[in-house]
């Protein structure tokens, strides 16, 4: 026991002195990159075109089959959506077993098997592969297309079309697609309820007898397998697919916009904005750019340490999350940066977007940033070369993309070699800064007031990208709403009832500048509706206005001129004290945006009256006038600054605008119940 003791306390002794000889305040060096094992790929080709990747793996008791048809992206035109229908349809019963025995096959195997229109996936344990992988040839080979289910799947697809119809998300995406490759692009059209209705059954069958072939066909078999078994099989169950002419389109190039430009889909519902500042490129794997690119998109939007989630959602809190990609591809690549924001700082996000797409372009990344989104690649690439499906995956790029053998291999190498200039000359090549499309859809009501002084020029879509004219930029009113509810709610914001009341006489005094000349109004009124107003220049009293209940008249440059008839009519309807009052005869006729907020309109007489929705206040009044040759004219009026009054909350600043000139006047004093008589409004 003793001796145990003494070899114990040897061992702590020679742990600590090990670890005293470590220098804690150094990072540890790296060690060297570690060596990539791909699993090795067995290939062979079928007489009909079909070529075969096996990927051997025996760490687990399963196998997969996947395949791939690569041909080139199908323009579908009036019957958008005839593929999508065609792969539904794949599997579901064939000549030799019924839909419902397939399935009951396919779950009592544990499997799973499924059909799409550019291929088909297949996996299970591995002593039941080589039945899974018969059914799955089977569907592949002779599907039967029944009327039944051809039926059933027009109305899943059309009820799937009726949900999205108000999403705006669902909009966002369709819409961006449609204008940034084309309409007769590919990628640009859309299945819609009209070109549902025109599918029949004859042209599902007839896009599989065109397409569904094994020309351009790759299957993927991996997992704990034995090759030459597989290659048996893979012979007898696919040699009898036979291949065809596969029909040729040509594809037209989907162009960047000349200049930058917001496109603007207005939503109602929306609650939040989705912007997307997209641009087409050229990228495509295995470019010489192709890795810079990758790590400049990653500095910039891949993620939450990168500097549009940092910049958009840590610093300003606009958003959940902003992030941007890069789609290589070998016909119509594209860069897309995204965010959904609050409405109120949309144009504000469009300006932190751009600005992060410009700083990559005209600045250098940091070297940590470089160093640390290598980091971040390698760590990935290491750990998905330990699946077998990545093995597979890797296999079928290569061949799809005609990449060097050793692409994969050198794919550390690749990473380690890229430079900051070289993640500035992918991010000048492939982020466009002037000849982006900023595609928003969001409620225009609220967005567009301040999306119109971003500079850029605004273009109108539908929720399927068709041009159209800018939105209305108003709302209904709600069902229930008053004038009543409104100048009450005025009334209340400014204080109550109660202290609106007890206000016997106002005076107040403002003052203004007109081309460096100090103006100053006295206005003053009663509650018996009388009221007076007095403009002076220099002390001298230049323009007056009385009315004193019944009988008024206007005074300027000594010229006294009494009220007309109409002006003596809207004086006596009015209140003196609080005009907002005599508006309860008025009517409501819309809400729309001021600087941000909801504004309710009251219409009264000539004069539009603007409250705020949420506060209550009055912020502006429009009245019509008619000049002396008959035009209508109109003069706005603003109220800002409230503040307390004995209580009641008064405009402290007024603003007047007729034709060129410009009259902002501040409020230095007022006076409740005291500095009025009478005599006021002789």
């Amino acid at each position: 026991m003793k001796t145990k003791i003494l070899s114990l306390i040897a061992i702590v002794t020679m742990s600590f002195a090990l670890n005293a000889q470590i220098d804690r305040s150094k990072m540890p060096k790296p060690g060297p990159d570690p060596v990539v094992k791909l699993g090795k790929a067995k290939e062979f080709k079928l007489k009909n075109g079909m070529r075969v990747i096996m990927v051997e793996n025996h760490k687990l008791p399963r196998a997969s089959a996947n395949l791939t048809i690569d041909n080139k992206p199908v323009f579908e035109g009036d019957i958008a959506g005839v593929s999508g229908m065609m792969g539904s349809l794949l599997g579901r019963g064939t000549a030799s077993i019924t839909k419902d025995e397939f399935n009951e096959k396919v779950d009592f195997l544990g499997a799973n098997i499924n059909f799409y229109s550019g291929g088909a996936y297949a996996s299970s344990l591995a002593k039941y592969f080589p039945e899974i992988l018969e059914l799955m040839a089977d569907g592949v080979k002779n599907s039967e297309f029944s009327q039944e289910e051809f039926d059933k799947e027009v109305k899943i697809t059309l009820d799937g079309i009726k949900s999205n119809e108000k999403s705006v998300t669902t909009i966002a995406r369709r819409v961006e697609n449609v204008l940034n490759y084309g309409k007769n692009h590919p990628y640009g059209e859309f299945t819609s309820k009209e070109s549902v209705t025109k599918i029949n059954l004859e042209d599902v069958k007839q896009f599989y007898t065109d397409y569904y072939r094994p020309n351009n066909a790759y299957l993927i078999i991996e997992g704990d397998i034995n090759p030459k078994e597989i290659k048996k099989l893979v012979k007898k169950l696919f040699s009898d697919w036979n291949k065809g002419t596969i029909p040729t389109q040509e594809m037209p190039v989907a162009e960047n916009v000349s200049a930058t430009e917001i496109n603007f889909i207005n939503m109602s519902n929306a609650v939040q904005s989705e912007i997307a500042v997209i641009n087409n490129t050229n990228l495509k794997l295995g470019d010489e750019d192709y890795y810079a690119t990758l790590l400049a998109n990653q500095i910039l939007g891949g993620g939450g340490t990168a500097r549009l989630f940092q910049n958009l959602r840590e610093d300003k809190g606009y958003t959940y999350g902003s992030y941007s990609s890069i789609q290589q591809d070998r016909y119509a690549a594209s860069f897309k940066a995204t965010a959904s924001v609050r409405n109120m700082v949309t144009d504000s996000s469009v300006v932190e977007i751009k600005k992060e797409i410009n700083k990559i372009r005209t600045e250098k990344v940091t070297e940590e940033e470089l160093k640390n989104v290598k980091e971040k690649y390698i760590g990935s690439f290491v750990m998905d070369v330990q699946k077998p499906r990545t093995a597979a995956s890797y296999a079928l790029n290569i061949a799809r993309y005609n990449l060097p053998k050793d692409f994969y291999a050198n794919y550390i190498q690749n990473i380690n070699a890229v430079t900051l200039e070289d993640v500035q000359n992918a991010a000048l090549k492939h982020f466009k800064a002037d000849n982006a499309r900023i595609v928003i859809t969001g409620k225009g009501i609220e967005v567009l007031s301040n999306l119109e002084k971003s500079g850029y020029r605004i273009n109108y879509f539908d929720a399927y990208g068709n041009a159209t004219e800018k939105p209305e930029m108003t709302m209904p009113i709600p069902d229930g709403m008053t004038t009543a509810d409104v100048v009450n709610k005025y009334i209340m914001a400014i204080g109550g009832e109660d202290k609106v009341n007890s206000v016997k006489t106002i005076m107040m005094v403002s003052k203004a500048t007109v081309q460096g000349t100090p103006l100053m109004m006295i206005m003053k009124a009663s509650d018996k509706n009388k009221s007076s107003q007095a403009i002076s220049v220099m002390g001298n009293v230049m323009q007056k206005t009385v009315f004193n209940g019944k009988t008024g008249y206007s005074e300027a440059r000594g010229n006294k001129m009494p009220m007309t008839e109409e002006q003596l009519s809207e004086a006596t309807k009015g209140n003196a004290l609080f005009n907002d009052l005599a508006y309860t005869s008025g009517k409501l006729i819309r809400i729309e945006p001021i600087e941000n907020e909801n504004a309710i309109v009251l219409k009264y007489n000539d004069t539009e009256v603007f409250y705020n929705l949420k506060s209550g206040l009055k912020i502006k009044e429009v009245k019509t006038v008619k000049t002396p040759d008959g035009k209508e004219v109109k003069i706005p009026t603003t109220f800002s600054d409230y503040k307390a009054v004995n209580g009641i909350l008064f405009p402290h600043a007024i603003g007047v605008k007729s034709g060129p000139m410009n009259l902002d006047f501040k409020i230095s004093e007022i006076k409740i119940n005291e500095g009025v008589s009478d005599a006021d409004f002789e």
